[in-house]
């Protein structure tokens, strides 16, 4: 599919499809968006010292950027896998800005690195943040009671409904630790059913900029 990079309305960018009119990220804001949903709603909830996470689609990186420096000023150790089964190219790579939006020149090497690391390989990238990449479909997830926190990002369900089911749902709770936590920018009737039906307790909360709503789900 056809794909190219664009700024949103916070300056940052992004990646759209143009076959499918989807954005990787919120078009009102792609750094607005991955800081009130993943962060605010999600990392902050996490007191302890170190915290697993889980990302469901990679992507550009920028979700994990956003946590590494998080990491980084609080001095958590952070786990963090992220998976996604159609890595982004170099192309596209370069032209996504958000070291500068983010204004943390500092960490350019650490962006970077988050996308060179191999795949299947945990990689230090910084002091408190570690990672590895898989390269795989969401529905191939194995992990047993291994994560604190999900940020769930997947496309969107009017493009990729398969992605928004309860046996995918079922996976997420598994692979969740007693009282772990997901999150996601979606906040469709069916998407609440769903993750119920898989044994999430769940909560709508505060939309990021141009969304009205999204939800948090809690391992029961």
């Amino acid at each position: 599919m056809k794909r190219k990079v664009i700024q949103t309305a916070d300056g940052s960018s992004t990646i759209y499809i143009e076959e499918w009119g989807e954005t990787y990220h919120s078009k009102f804001g792609a750094i607005q968006e991955a800081k009130h949903v993943f962060i605010a709603n999600g990392l902050s909830l996490m007191e302890q010292q170190s915290v697993a996470v889980l990302e469901i689609g990679f992507g550009t990186g920028l979700n994990s950027f956003i946590t590494l420096l998080e990491a980084e000023q609080k001095k958590q150790f952070v786990d963090y896998v992220g998976v996604e089964a159609f890595p982004i190219s170099l192309e596209e790579r370069k032209s996504l800005n958000y070291v500068s939006e983010l204004n943390a020149v500092a960490f350019e090497k650490e962006f970077e690195q988050l996308h060179h690391s191999p795949w299947e390989v945990q990689v230090q990238v910084s002091p408190y943040f570690s990672l590895t990449k898989r390269q795989q479909y969401f529905n191939e997830i194995y992990y047993k009671n291994r994560f604190n926190l999900i940020y769930f990002d997947a496309f969107g369900f009017q493009v990729q409904p398969e992605l928004w089911t309860v046996e995918i749902f079922k996976i997420m709770y598994e692979a969740l630790q007693d009282k772990g936590v997901l999150v996601t920018y979606a906040c469709r009737t069916s998407i609440i059913k769903a993750l119920r039906e898989a044994g999430f307790e769940t909560e709508k909360l505060k939309g990021p900029p141009g969304k009205r709503e999204m939800l948090r789900a809690v391992k029961k």
